[in-house]
């Protein structure tokens, strides 16, 4: 794809390019994300995430700290301390 250039009018809207529009998969009524990655604006089409957009969403200082959890074990324990009998 070769470069592609929008104005922005008076009141900040801009239009995408229609080869830009087609190949993103947007059209009329669509919602876009727009997102800053490493000092670039980035614009896709809203809920498409790569799994390391959404690890960066969840964890946005990096790694977890702490041994990982088995998440079988955490809901067996929290269903045996919610249904024991007091």
């Amino acid at each position: 794809m070769n470069r592609k250039q929008s104005k922005i009018n008076a009141r900040g809207y801009t239009t995408i390019p229609a080869e830009v529009r087609r190949k993103m998969g947007v059209g009329p009524g669509s919602v876009v994300d727009w997102d800053e990655i490493n000092g670039e604006i980035v614009v896709r089409r809203a809920g498409c995430y790569t799994s390391e957009d959404l690890h960066r969403m969840l964890f946005p200082e990096g790694q977890p700290k702490g041994p990982p959890i088995d998440v079988d074990d955490a809901i067996r324990a929290r269903m045996r301390k919610k249904h024991t009998r007091r």
